[in-house]
């Protein structure tokens, strides 16, 4: 098998995986006080500053969820309901994660949020000037830090900074970006301001080797936020329930190594996306690359074949023992164009013509030869399949 659909979700680490199974065997509840309660308390504690370490901030912002979908709900949720009340409005880029699309189109629907739209550039980064122009008055703003389709990192810095002085609070996704790129939350958020700029931050633990169902939200001891869930008020009652002390013991060990490791895994990944992308354009020269050529996750490649449905050439490589993606792993079995793709201009065939391969720690040259070596017979039929479709129509 050659898997390459890491930002769908890494393997597993073993170090991660010994961590939740050395947790598992205490039994208990850290909310007790009794003596084994407070022992699964001190790991769940040592984990959330083990997090707070990695992410460059106070182990009590740091909230453990089921993952990075529930980090994201409460995140954009959250900072909504807690909102100066005359203000109504999200900013929300072109092309988020479905976690952010849908959580914010339910705030809309259901709750009269307003959406100020913010176009992507070209290269699939977040257009940082009308960004910018979106946030005065605004309630809430949120944005991916790198897209999870083609890979563009924006400039979250200058993002964090034109909040701050707007006075929006803002929400990062980190969720597909932790594993390359480097964030510290303390410097993102500054200093001195309290009534805006990056009040949340999102990870989740399957993007780094951690299980999944584990994640966290970081939120500013500053921040304003309402809660999702309720009950037992833990984690400083932004989100009850009982806590998963293993799970939160697997994310930081995960988080710890995986930026120990990052800038070298990075170069690594870097020439194998580049060795990819060059013998793409070789086998099928007429595919182009999408997202950003500098400012991008190392580990992504992102290409639009024409004549070509993604969805054939997904499959016909599956079958060849090689395993990519359209997009979003959330979209998958779903035959729809991309969003991203129609975001970045392209109309529907061409955003129904998509690959997504993605590199991680597991990634070797020989998997990137056995993609080389499977695309153009997959290509081949998967062209005629869509002639011979455009024939009958």
């Amino acid at each position: 098998m050659v898997y390459l659909d890491h930002a769908a979700s890494t393997p597993l680490r073993a170090e991660a995986r010994d961590a939740w199974l050395a947790a598992t065997e205490l039994t208990g509840n850290a909310s007790s006080v009794h003596g084994a309660g407070q022992a699964l308390r001190r790991v769940l504690e040592d984990a959330r500053e083990r997090v707070a370490a990695v992410l460059g901030c106070d182990p009590i912002e740091v909230v453990f969820t089921s993952g990075g979908t529930e980090s994201v709900n409460l995140g954009v949720k959250g900072l909504w309901w807690a909102r100066e009340r005359d203000r109504q409005a999200i900013v929300l880029p072109d092309g988020e994660h479905h976690a952010t699309l849908d959580t914010v189109d339910w705030l809309a629907g259901a709750q009269g949020a307003e959406v100020r739209s913010v176009r992507l550039r070209p290269d699939g980064a977040i257009d940082l000037g009308a960004f910018v122009d979106a946030l005065p008055g605004a309630a809430v703003a949120t944005a991916l830090v790198a897209n999870n389709e083609v890979g563009s990192v924006s400039d979250v810095a200058a993002m964090a900074s034109a909040s701050a002085d707007a006075g929006v609070p803002l929400h990062l996704d980190a969720v597909g970006a932790i594993a390359h790129v480097a964030l510290d939350f303390g410097d993102l958020r500054g200093s001195g301001r309290k009534s805006g700029g990056l009040v949340a931050l999102s990870v989740a633990g399957h993007k780094v080797g951690a299980p999944v169902g584990t994640g966290a939200l970081v939120v500013s001891r500053h921040a304003r936020m309402g809660a999702v869930l309720h009950g037992g008020g833990q984690q400083r009652g932004l989100r009850s329930g009982t806590p998963d002390v293993a799970g939160a013991a697997a994310l930081a060990v995960a988080l710890e190594l995986t930026a120990r490791e990052r800038d070298e895994e990075a170069r690594r990944l870097r020439t194998l996306a580049d060795r990819l992308g060059t013998g793409i354009r070789a086998a099928i020269p007429q595919a182009t690359l999408l997202g950003a050529e500098e400012h991008r996750l190392p580990g992504h490649v992102h290409v639009l074949f024409p004549d070509a449905l993604g969805e054939t050439l997904l499959f016909l490589l599956d079958h060849s023992g090689v395993h990519v993606s359209t997009g979003s792993a959330c979209q998958a079995g779903i035959a729809e164009p991309s969003h991203v793709v129609l975001a970045l201009g392209y109309g529907d065939r061409e955003a129904r013509s998509v690959l997504r391969i993605t590199l991680g720690r597991s990634s070797s040259g020989a998997d990137v030869d056995a993609f080389l070596d499977a695309l153009p017979d997959a290509y081949r039929r998967a062209a005629a399949s869509s002639a011979r479709a455009a024939s009958r129509s």
